[in-house]
């Protein structure tokens, strides 16, 4: 589901000069269906550099990135809004949503933007939010204004509400108490069940151990500066 090849990418910094930061050099991955693979190394070693070109947010200097069938090294943007929109699911650390939406619309929206009628929708999306433990008094508020944890659990419906093929991870446990904590896991372990793909970053190393089928050292990758 995920093959990455000799992937290359640097930063250039041209408010400074056009100073050059390399960041990863010859990254290579592959993520069969039904895994989960970690991602591990230090700060600063390249993980969320990873994590982004496989969501196609950036693009490879050098070398081949095919998602879900998908080359993004390549793909045009309207071909990578395509991916993301049925195939590829994302899980971020940040809710990122337009004021005054509320809390079920923002999680049903994946739904919609396929096509899912809106009642079918909406259930879905208050089914994840229920099992995630979110009081039902906040779903028809916007989340703007919701505590940490209750932002990632609505972020982590948004990314669960549609089985995508292949699903990236950041950070999915962070800003979680432990019965939310434990939620996540199962459904990252009924992700794999149906055969998606994972690739995470979980700083949780219990979390990272009960659940990652591998690890992937991304200071492997490390380009050197």
């Amino acid at each position: 589901m995920i093959h990455v090849r000799d992937v290359s990418k640097s930063f250039t910094l041209h408010a400074q000069g056009g100073i050059v930061i390399p960041v990863l050099e010859g990254a290579r991955l592959e993520v069969a269906a039904g895994e989960c693979v970690a991602l591990t190394g230090s700060s600063g070693s390249g993980k969320s550099t990873l994590l982004r070109l496989l969501q196609g947010n950036y693009a490879p200097a050098s070398g081949r990135i095919e998602v879900a069938g998908l080359d993004l090294a390549t793909a045009t943007p309207r071909e990578i809004a395509a991916l993301r929109r049925d195939r590829l699911g994302y899980v971020s650390q940040f809710l990122r949503v337009v004021p005054r939406v509320p809390a079920h619309d923002v999680v049903a929206d994946p739904l919609l933007q396929l096509g899912v009628p809106p009642a079918a929708a909406r259930e879905r999306a208050e089914a994840l939010l229920s099992r995630l433990n979110l009081p039902q008094a906040l779903w028809s508020l916007s989340p703007t204004t919701f505590s940490g944890g209750e932002q990632q659990r609505v972020n982590i419906a948004r990314g669960f509400v549609h089985p995508y093929p292949v699903l990236l991870l950041d950070e999915p446990t962070a800003s979680l108490d432990p019965l939310n904590r434990a939620v996540v896991l199962d459904l990252i372990r009924e992700a794999k069940a149906r055969g998606a793909a994972l690739v995470g970053i979980f700083h949780d190393r219990e979390a990272r151990d009960e659940i990652a089928d591998r690890e992937v050292d991304v200071s492997l990758f490390a380009a050197a500066p």
